[in-house]
């Protein structure tokens, strides 16, 4: 019988905030809590007294909660949350004020730099007074197209202190993507750093800024944050400012926060697709605290003291997951630029040297990571890294062996799913529990999560579609320009009516676990049999000559045919040998279903900003038709390597 990969030990699980949480839920409503199953019952069951026992216990700071926890709750959507509360974001983010370390950074080889907590809370202090000043107010947009770096959290948190609604992208979006984006939320102030460092490049931005703000006409002042340089020059960008003349005529002092509504509007993220401009997805400043909250502190254990980092962009909705762990009280450490600069390494040094313990990425960060032959166990020592949460894409059995063989063996590895949509997980870790080869660990607390089949009807034996029969804290306030909501309603309840309906194909595993085979959009379908992505690429990308590989379906024949594209190691070639090697081991791993028609070698994969590989453009592509929104990847050239390729009209 397969054993687990790892199992906490039981001292471990006495001193997590899940055993604790269990304890205080016991005592609150006076039942019995036996385990992690009997919590995520009582979670479904009795939600409305989930969600309270969970803001009590983290604590969240709020001048009234209201008499009612939830509203229409048989809604889906049209369910409120505490509709009585009201409460501050920032406030809950910023509730240390001492010297501890709030923020260390690292821009690539060339910036380190290092904040406290009293830091921190000043310098939020001085922007959120200058911000007054310039006429922010509550619901005004305020945007960054920024690094990772201190300045982006330190504005996000003076905006939402003041109520206004954040919105970022990363720096290395193009004009048209950043358009895209902030055209449609009119913010009232443009962050933007002079530049970035990526690959031991400095790359610069102020030429682009200044094409980007000519056709921003609702930005009344532009903020450049230089990173790049000491004194970047403003002119000829419009409402320029420098930062540090900004803030220069403010001291700080006790912040102003206002307390608004559960559901007033914190954040707007963007979705990743690449057809049509990107829908502007408005998440609530409570639903997005009390997730985190719950997925930090009770399904990745962070304390007080912890040392968070996570890999990505402010692009990414990881960025804003990353932040709000400082309302447990834990540091951030973040990292701007190449993960594999000046070595793969780069990242396991940090955590080395800053006793990082989540250590926070992309299957595919890990995945490559294997490629290269890097073995952090035998050259680090990691002592403190206790939890290694991963997303982004299905992370394969492969990679679980990896991370436990070559990263460290005493680790709680977590593979996470949820998305931009929720700001937040539908599946995800649970730290009191074993982690089995290849299997996300557990539905997240509070979170109604099924399989469906095309009929709606719950299959657990089996594969379907990813759904949640209940409403949660965090589903979006809404759509910017979408008053009567039909482009939100459209987007994740058409399929099952009052059910969220959330595009991933997947299944439960005889642990309770869930394997995720890919998008619902992007499976394959030949023959008339569901086939998952991730399925496929987990097999071909085991074999040594393959650095990474793409999967779509064609149009053939009055059917659909499986169609792979494959990035091979530098010098290689693709020949009849390799092909038909890869289409044996497809064949002998998964089912003559998933052997491919084509095998195609490509130099080159396109991505979106956030790292995910983009089946549907491809797929478009090949097809002949346009894929819209270039601006949404980040090497959309790579597109062209997929157009009218000879292997494909036989």
């Amino acid at each position: 019988m397969a054993e687990p990969l790892w199992r906490p030990s039981e001292a471990r699980v006495l001193q997590t905030n899940i055993t604790q949480f269990m304890e205080e839920v016991e005592s609150d409503w006076n039942v019995t809590i036996a385990d992690f199953d009997t919590l995520y019952r009582f979670s479904i069951d009795e939600k409305e007294k989930f969600w309270q026992s969970l803001k009590d216990f983290a604590g969240v700071i709020a001048e009234t909660w209201g008499d009612a926890v939830l509203e229409h709750g048989n809604r889906m959507p049209g369910a409120r949350w505490f509709p009585g509360a009201r409460l501050n974001f920032a406030e809950n983010l910023l509730r240390r004020r001492d010297d501890g370390d709030a923020i260390v950074f690292r821009g690539e080889d060339r910036v380190r730099r290092r904040m406290s907590y009293a830091e921190l809370y000043a310098e939020v202090s001085r922007l959120a007074q200058a911000m007054r000043e310039v006429g922010v107010t509550s619901g005004d947009r305020i945007a960054g197209m920024m690094p990772n770096m201190p300045e982006t959290v330190i504005t996000m948190l003076a905006a939402t202190s003041i109520g206004a609604v954040w919105s970022s992208c990363s720096p290395d979006f193009g004009v048209e993507g950043v358009l895209d984006r902030f055209g449609q939320i009119e913010p009232k102030m443009l962050f933007a750093a002079d530049g970035y460092f990526y690959n031991g490049k400095s790359i610069d931005c102020l030429e682009k800024l200044e094409e980007i703000v000519l056709q921003l006409p609702s930005v009344e002042q532009t903020v450049i944050v230089p990173y790049t340089r000491e004194a970047p020059p403003l002119d000829p960008i419009p409402h320029a400012v420098l930062w540090t003349d900004l803030i220069d005529d403010y001291a700080p002092g006790e912040i102003v926060f206002e307390r608004l509504p559960f559901n007033h509007p914190v954040y707007i993220l963007y979705s990743s697709g690449t057809t049509g401009v990107p829908k502007c997805i408005v998440h609530g400043a409570g639903g997005t605290l009390l997730q985190h909250l719950k997925e930090h502190m009770l399904h990745c254990d962070i304390k007080p003291g912890d040392r968070v980092f996570y890999f990505t962009t402010c692009g990414w909705m990881m960025w804003n997951w990353l932040v709000s762990a400082l309302a447990s009280q834990a540091t951030l450490l973040l990292y701007d630029g190449s993960p594999f600069y000046p070595t793969g390494n780069v990242l396991f040094d940090y955590a080395d040297y800053e006793r990082m313990t989540l250590f926070g990425a992309s299957a595919k960060f890990i995945d490559a990571l294997n490629k290269a032959g890097l073995k952090p166990e035998k050259t680090h020592g990691l002592d403190a890294l206790k939890t290694m949460t991963s997303t982004g894409s299905p992370l394969a059995p492969e990679s679980f062996d990896y991370v436990y063989q070559d990263i460290k063996a005493d680790l709680h590895l977590t593979s996470i799913s949820g998305g931009t949509d929720l700001i937040a997980c539908f599946v995800i870790g649970n730290p009191v529990a074993a982690v089995w080869r290849g299997e996300i660990q557990t539905p997240s607390l509070a979170m109604a999560v099924d399989v469906f089949d095309t009929q709606g009807r719950s299959v657990r034996g089996g594969k379907g579609e990813l759904v949640c029969t209940q409403p949660f804290p965090s589903m979006p306030v809404g759509f910017w320009n979408d008053p009567d909501d039909a482009k939100y309603h459209a987007a994740y309840f058409e399929r099952f009516p009052g059910v969220w309906h959330h595009g991933d194909f997947v299944e439960f595993t005889e642990h309770g676990g869930i394997i995720i085979h890919g998008r619902s959009d992007a499976t394959l379908n030949p023959g008339g049999v569901r086939i998952g992505t991730a399925e496929i690429y987990r097999q071909v990308e085991q074999l040594d000559p393959i650095v990474e590989s793409i999967v779509v379906g064609q149009d053939w024949d009055n059917d659909v045919r499986v169609v792979l594209f494959v990035v091979l190691r530098e010098g290689l070639s693709l020949d009849d040998a390799l092909v038909a090697r890869i289409k044996a081991h497809i064949r002998a791993h998964c089912s003559p279903r998933h052997v491919p028609a084509k095998v195609i070698q490509v130099r080159d994969i396109p991505r979106t900003k956030s790292g995910k590989i983009t089946e549907l453009a491809v797929r478009d592509v090949i097809h002949g038709r346009k894929a819209d929104n270039k601006e949404a990847l980040s090497n959309p050239e790579a597109l062209d390597l997929y157009r009218g390729l000879p292997e494909l009209t036989k």
